[in-house]
């Protein structure tokens, strides 16, 4: 075969440049504000004139002394954990019965499994409102929000736990009821620990997902119930608050960032460990 020309291998040059600046350039436009929101959180400027004057702390301890905000987080931490353990839950079981059942129409109930993440958030929230206050005649509370955070936080472990079964495959499990193992045993000593990291990186993104969610919680929170996306958007535009709304949105996007890193990092590791096992 004949060595690639001078001019393909420029070629592939060009291309893996032009890919590269298209990438910083996707980037820039996505962290260079969330950058500006962390160096705002430290402007001494109320009005957040720019270069800073200088730097302080000062808003981050107003923010941590304000009581909104504190309750605000303390009801998205809530709304997060239960949605996660609820996600997790159904996730892992519609995931395991798809697995072992063949039916007609299998498709298409994962696919219905998987369209409230793909469906945008307004509609989602819209559907959950009417179908509580209208149909159910229950009225918007904690819980609300928590079940309506649920449905696509569930997709999040099924996907993950699809992944992963799909990677594994059945010998194990089947070696296990070979050897005497009933369904219960199994499960425990071989199907749980295979599926330990995928259910915990299903579970950090399912947490990240419910505590940043905004429209969705929109529809389905009581006017007494304020998740911290929330209480961002109602203090936004309040000249007296807005230093602590960008100290508040810093905390957010690092809150929410950490979970769906470490999420990453579990995946990947994973992924690496049992391809380096075959």
């Amino acid at each position: 075969m004949g060595r690639p020309s001078s001019t393909s291998m420029a070629m592939s040059r060009g291309l893996r440049r032009s890919l590269a600046g298209f990438t910083a350039v996707v980037l820039a436009v996505v962290y260079i504000p969330l950058l500006l929101v962390l160096v705002n959180s430290f402007n001494s400027d109320n009005t957040f004139g720019w270069p800073p004057p200088r730097f302080t702390l000062h808003w981050w301890k107003v923010a941590a002394e304000s009581t909104g905000a504190r309750e605000a987080l303390f009801t998205s931490i809530q709304v997060a954990l239960v949605a996660t353990a609820i996600a997790l839950v159904l996730g892992t079981l519609a995931a395991m019965g798809l697995r072992r059942t063949r039916f007609f129409g299998r498709n298409v109930v994962s696919l219905l499994i998987i369209l409230p993440i793909a469906l945008p958030g307004i509609v989602t929230g819209l559907a959950f409102q009417n179908g509580f206050r209208t149909i159910l005649g229950i009225q918007l509370s904690i819980w609300t929000i928590v079940i309506a955070h649920a449905t696509f936080c569930i997709v999040t472990v099924f996907n993950n736990v699809q992944a992963r079964f799909q990677r594994l495959g059945t010998n194990l499990e089947q070696a296990s009821m070979d050897l005497g193992a009933g369904r219960w045993t199994t499960f425990r000593l071989v199907t749980f620990p295979m599926l330990r990291s995928a259910l915990l990186a299903g579970g950090l993104l399912s947490f990240g997902l419910s505590f940043d969610e905004i429209v969705v919680t929109t529809f389905t929170a009581s006017p007494q119930d304020q998740t911290l996306p929330i209480w961002i958007l109602q203090n936004l535009f309040r000249p007296n608050q807005a230093p602590i709304v960008n100290v508040v949105a810093a905390v957010l996007v690092l809150a929410s960032a950490v979970p769906i890193y470490l999420a990453q990092r579990l995946s990947g590791s994973t992924a690496e460990g049992l391809t380096g096992a075959r």
